[in-house]
């Protein structure tokens, strides 16, 4: 499986650099995987295609202000760190720019020497692990000197840092939202839930898996980067509960996607409270055990996640829609419209 086998063309022009003023009124394409069909509405529509006895499944990580920009303390040589996943001992994972030029004894000094970090060593796929050095509380601090982590084809500045928050978002550890969820208001929420749809959370901390292009010809070569997800027994009971009852587990993004599989792999198609790492790669030829229908963004060509949906609707289909979305116009990425797969 050849990742170019994954490629489209996205004129520059439909990449979203902002996000729309109302979060559900984002188009929609919706899927039909029966009988391979699109229909073209707006993210408020979502509830006409939710029944009684449905769950939607959404993920409540909430994003780290995790781009800090600091200083060489020597040289005072200009530093990007963007913190991946916390270590223990104020010590993160990070990627750092220019990393040839942090190695391990390097201070780097931020806001003026209020946050210090020095470099402990290297970490897999280039990345450095950064011991903080700080007086005081760092989420506070990282709240003062950090921005939101946003993606590197979003050339804007984003002016309120809740808009690459979900509505819903709660656990603090994530280097990128799960943007799926971003189109979702408390008001649409409640509206769905007023139908029958039962509404429940995961958590799943984005990391460096977002930020890694495949860069491997051959799909089955690609390496994916661990992931903590937590699963509660509330959860886990009331997804079995839908499954037996024939109702449909529907997913909000990749990441609510990959946890619920992670933990239907390990438990032989049911749910359990569970947590821990998952490195699961989804790409076609998967059988789904966990989800009936997703939730999604268009997706970067060649990337682990426009294979996932690819795994879920066929390779071919997938890239139709695609080739559609951009005829028509749609919003690509981060800030950009939806699709619906049922």
């Amino acid at each position: 499986m050849n990742v170019n086998d994954f490629d489209f063309h996205l004129p520059e022009e439909l990449i979203a650099q902002t996000p729309l003023e109302n979060r559900t009124s984002s188009r929609l394409m919706v899927l039909d995987r029966t009988h391979e069909t699109l229909e073209h509405k707006h993210f408020y529509d979502l509830k006409n295609y939710l029944k009684a006895g449905d769950c939607l499944v959404l993920n409540d990580t909430r994003v780290l202000p995790a781009r800090l920009f600091g200083q060489k303390s020597d040289t005072g040589g200009k530093v990007e760190v963007l913190l991946l996943k916390e270590e223990g001992n104020d010590t993160w994972e990070t990627l750092v720019k220019p990393a040839k030029r942090i190695k391990p004894g390097t201070e780097i000094s931020f806001g003026d020497g209020r946050l210090k970090a020095v470099c402990t060593g290297e970490s897999d796929h280039g990345g450095r692990l950064l011991k903080f050095i700080y007086d005081g509380i760092f989420y506070e601090l990282l709240d003062d000197l950090g921005q939101m982590p946003l993606p590197p084809y979003i050339k804007e500045q984003l002016e309120e840092k809740d808009r690459y928050q979900t509505v819903y978002a709660v656990h603090q550890g994530s280097a990128a939202a799960p943007t799926a969820g971003l189109h979702f208001t408390t008001e649409l929420i409640e509206e769905i839930k007023s139908i029958g749809v039962h509404v429940t959370f995961i958590t799943l901390h984005v990391g460096l898996g977002t930020f890694r292009p495949v860069s491997v010809e051959n799909v089955l070569e690609h390496d994916m980067h661990a992931e903590f997800y937590q699963v509660t027994k509330g959860t886990a009971e009331l997804l079995n509960q839908v499954k037996e009852a024939g109702g449909r587990i529907i997913t909000v993004g990749t990441t609510s996607t990959r946890t619920l599989e992670t933990v239907a792999n390990k438990f032989d198609g049911k749910f359990e409270e569970d947590s821990g790492w998952t490195d699961i790669f989804i790409y076609p030829g998967y059988t789904f055990k966990a989800i009936d229908g997703l939730i999604t963004n268009f997706h970067l060509p060649k990337s682990t996640l426009i294979m996932l949906v690819s795994a879920l609707a066929s390779k071919d289909f997938v890239l139709r829609a695609y080739h559609e979305a951009v005829e028509e116009k749609y919003r690509f990425f981060s800030f950009g419209d939806a699709m619906l797969i049922l």
